[in-house]
């Protein structure tokens, strides 16, 4: 029995996982908990007008950013950085535990998942070409 054969089912397995805690996330926030995220995190963008007005990928942008700022908090590189300083009065440490774990669940499932697709693809891959 080859490596493939064994690491192939495990890493979809996983990939599988991380996409329903990425779904599940994503429907605990954005039917129950976004309004008072947004209340408590409160972007500089939402001075502008509200979150409902943005389009779709803003409003993730949105997300992306709290997800940075509890997630990285001292890092201030690249979008992270950026994240950081427009969130600079969020402190992540007194951001409940009912606002985070939405926020992580769903953007950690995402960037875990895409780790975990491109070793499944590896793992497709090395399999066809029965190397492993």
């Amino acid at each position: 029995m080859s490596f493939t054969s064994t690491a192939l089912p495990i890493a979809f397995a996983v990939l599988i996982a991380c996409a329903l805690t990425s779904l599940a996330s994503a429907i605990v926030l954005f039917v129950f908990r976004l309004r008072r995220t947004n209340q408590l995190l409160r972007h500089p963008y939402l001075d502008h007008q509200s979150f409902e007005r943005f389009p779709f990928p803003v409003r993730l942008a949105i997300l992306l950013d709290y997800f940075f700022r509890l997630v990285l908090p001292n890092s201030q590189f690249w979008l992270v950085g950026n994240a950081n300083r427009l969130l600079k009065h969020v402190r992540p440490k007194e951001v409940p535990t009912a606002i985070k774990w939405p926020l992580i669940g769903m953007w950690g499932g995402c960037f875990a998942g895409i780790a975990v697709m491109l070793l499944v693809w590896a793992l497709t891959f090395l399999r066809l070409q029965n190397i492993a």
